[in-house]
């Protein structure tokens, strides 16, 4: 069963959670990464292209790379994703964003010999099965574009259905296109290697012919963050998604450690309702998300993290957070794992939006973020602010210092 709030929220907060500064400084914010290599050290992806620094709470002025000459950015576009690969020592890191003509793009490059500096000249833009080093976007919105590793070591690329409404022609259930999929390559290849990845062998469409072979899932129509629950602090490993919608309904997509393969049913359905079914999907069952909100809630999820950290409490550890970009709210809930199947309901939905400060506070949601140790932060896009969300005040902090340094 789908858990479904259709109004107000069904229970109220019995956590005490707040937010604080943690840096600032920031033109349209996208992300905030943790950097593998250094635990004081994370990045900020800025829509227009550059990806910023920030160092024990203090933005740098220098940049660690700048790619406002290749990147169009406004609306849905720019440069959208960031993600390093295993082992910290790995000295490459990936970005996804909209080049000029358009299209999706994602490249490879190098740190140079100082990490907080990345190689410019090393880029490589990856080269898919079509033989093109983009992918091509037949409109301007639903680009995706969020990277992240997953437990398994492959790189996981999130695509929206190409754009405009009601994905018109059926994209994201069509096994020729990787628009509106997840996929899942490896990376791991040579620096020679002319299409800079391979695909597992494991992947589920691997063998079907006719379709794309780095799919991992079907029918997604714009998969605004999706992390996955870290194995590392106890978390299952699960892929967890949120899907913004179109008109109705926000969605919350859970996939058990490797089960690809899946169909999240768009355009046929949205969340969990039928939508345009005039077309057959690719394949079923069509799988429906473990929660969803309509529009008198909000208007569009950023998918977030299952908390796995210390310092928030036990009550909060293994919640699911996530936020509405439009609404600027911020809620979480609890995850029930079936043990026979790994797969999950959700439970206990609380809002945290006014403990958090309020929508004046906190802005447009645009992602979340983890530290070094698993501590949760928010991503104002409007405001240009990383917020660390904190526990119960036991003691007077010590204050961070959001300046920046010139």
């Amino acid at each position: 069963m789908v858990f479904v709030v259709a109004c107000a929220i069904t229970l109220i907060a019995q956590t005490t959670l707040r937010v604080r500064t943690y840096a600032s400084g920031f033109t349209n914010p996208l992300a905030f990464i943790q950097d593998p290599s250094d635990r004081n050290v994370q990045f900020v992806v800025e829509q227009a292209g550059r990806i910023r620094v920030v160092r024990n709470g203090v933005t740098l002025d220098a940049d660690f790379l700048d790619l406002r000459n290749a990147v169009v950015a406004g609306g849905e576009q720019g440069l959208l994703g960031l993600a390093f690969p295993p082992p910290a020592s790995n000295p490459r890191f990936f970005v996804n964003f909209t080049d000029r003509s358009g299209n999706t793009v994602v490249a490879r490059f190098r740190r140079s010999s100082n990490p907080l500096v990345a190689d410019p000249a090393s880029r490589v833009d990856l080269q898919w099965s079509d033989g093109l080093a983009f992918i091509r976007q037949p409109f301007a919105n639903h680009n995706g574009g969020n990277l992240v590793f997953g437990p398994d070591g492959y790189l996981y690329i999130g695509l929206g259905d190409g754009g405009s409404g009601d994905d018109p022609d059926h994209r994201a259930q069509n096994r020729g296109e990787l628009l509106g999929k997840m996929l899942r390559i490896d990376v791991n290849v040579a620096d020679s290697d002319p299409s800079g990845y391979q695909v597992p062998s494991d992947n589920p469409f691997v063998n079907a012919g006719g379709t794309r072979r780095e799919i991992w899932d079907f029918g997604l129509r714009n998969p605004w963050r999706y992390t996955f629950d870290d194995p590392s602090r106890g978390g299952t490993g699960a892929l967890v998604i949120g899907d913004v919608g179109q008109n109705h309904f926000e969605e919350v997509d859970y996939e058990p450690r490797g089960r690809g393969g899946r169909n999240y049913g768009w355009r046929n359905r949205e969340a969990a309702h039928d939508n345009v079914t005039s077309r057959p999907p690719a394949f079923t069952p069509l799988i429906d998300p473990i929660f969803e909100y309509d529009h008198t809630v909000g208007a569009s999820i950023t998918g977030g993290y299952v908390y796995r950290g210390a310092g928030l409490g036990a009550d909060v550890a293994g919640r699911y957070f996530f936020a509405d970009f439009i609404r600027g709210r911020v809620w979480s809930i609890a995850l029930v794992i079936d043990p026979s199947t790994g797969e999950a309901r959700a439970t206990g939905l609380i809002e945290h939006t006014g403990e958090l400060g309020g929508t004046s506070t906190l802005g447009n949601i645009s992602s979340f973020g983890v530290d070094a140790d698993g501590e949760l932060y928010l991503v104002s896009y409007s405001r240009g602010i990383i917020f660390k969300i904190a526990g119960p005040l036991t003691a007077p902090p010590t204050p961070l210092n959001p300046r920046i340094v010139r």
